[in-house]
């Protein structure tokens, strides 16, 4: 079995994936780390660039844990294809970070983690970034 992240470069992303790591050193498995966009803007800032990339991967192999990077770019929202990643892995949890937001505010925006909460056939781990 796997761990799952779903891995973007904001102070959200790195909580989920310190916990990831914490999660697959706990679980004695593997990493799968998922960076996503839909691809139809010129700039998405949850798109991992090439230096956050090498960030990842330099964080990654001083943990001494096993991983693996995939980046999409497929048209899809980020929740299907973390949730489509995790049944296509087998994955034993999935990691996500979840922005702080007021009840309001995820009312009239929706949220790819609640549709991950509802759509994930494993256990999902929430974690928030440190204020």
């Amino acid at each position: 079995m796997t761990v799952l992240v779903g891995y973007v470069p904001t102070p959200e992303g790195e909580a989920a994936l310190t916990a990831a790591v914490a999660e697959a050193r706990r679980r004695d498995e593997p990493l799968h780390v998922v960076n996503t966009s839909r691809g139809d803007s010129l700039v998405d800032r949850r798109f991992a660039g090439e230096e956050a990339l090498r960030a990842v991967r330099e964080r990654l192999d001083a943990t001494g844990v096993r991983y693996e990077v995939e980046q999409q770019v497929r048209g899809r929202e980020a929740a299907e294809e973390l949730v489509d990643t995790a049944e296509r892995l087998s994955a034993s949890v999935l990691v996500i970070g979840l922005r702080r937001r007021t009840p309001t505010g995820k009312l009239i925006t929706g949220s790819s983690a609640q549709r991950i909460l509802l759509d994930a056939e494993c256990p999902v781990l929430a974690v928030k970034a440190p204020h």
